[in-house]
């Protein structure tokens, strides 16, 4: 996973350490469609949160995760954190299933 120092596109937090989140995941088809850079700390807690199928048909663009009721509490937090924060992420009980 090639990382970057830039910003978020999701939180918006700049100066963050980046990777590329596929926004359709590749094991759904995914390869060669549209990314975005996002920090470490959202990227994995949309991984934790989400299933790739509900990524795939729901959530595949930055509005329509950045407007998800789940993710919206963890953005509204981690845009009060600094850059080098990366908080522990634990999958949500519906990800358990």
């Amino acid at each position: 996973m090639k990382s970057a120092i830039g910003q978020c596109e999701l939180c918006l937090r700049k100066d963050v350490e980046t990777t590329v989140h596929h926004l359709t995941p590749r094991e759904m088809g995914g390869t060669f469609m549209p990314t975005a850079d996002l920090c470490k700390a959202c990227h994995k807690q949309i991984h934790a949160l989400y299933p790739n199928e509900e990524l795939a048909v729901r959530l595949n663009t930055i509005e329509r995760l950045r407007y998800d009721p789940e993710i919206a509490k963890f953005l509204k937090w981690i845009k009060k954190q600094p850059a080098s924060r990366l908080p522990k992420v634990s999958k949500s009980a519906r990800r358990k299933r």
